[in-house]
């Protein structure tokens, strides 16, 4: 069984920083890729961020390039995303996932295996 467990989220202003993280309990050692998504009220769920495990090759969405950074601490099963110059459009429930087997895109949400029950990231203007 596996779980994921994000916290960190909270209220800042537009130009804050917010870092969220990801821990993972449970069967860790094949898992293939991890990436945030985040999900607006009335909207679908957006890929932000992916890194691949094996080498941390980590790739982004275009409205987060420059400004967020994922990475991974695999000694502490954690995953990070570190949020810079947050904007009001960032405001959103946040969520880690984890791949075992990837095959499809990064960006699409049904081809990750587990997920974290979120947690809220709200920028004011």
């Amino acid at each position: 069984q596996v779980q994921l467990v994000e916290s960190g989220g909270g209220s800042v202003q537009a130009g804050g920083s917010l870092k969220l993280s990801c821990v993972v309990f449970g069967y860790v050692y094949e898992t293939q890729r991890m990436a945030w998504f985040r999900q607006a009220p009335g909207k679908g769920r957006e890929a932000v961020a992916v890194i691949y495990t094996g080498d941390g090759s980590p790739s982004y969405a275009d409205s987060v390039k420059g400004r967020f950074t994922i990475s991974q601490d695999n000694a502490k099963n954690t995953l990070y995303l570190q949020m810079n110059n947050l904007k009001p459009e960032d405001t959103a429930m946040y969520f880690c996932a984890a791949d075992y087997r990837p095959t499809g895109s990064w960006r699409l949400p049904q081809w990750y295996d587990y997920w974290g029950r979120g947690t809220q990231v709200t920028v004011s203007s």
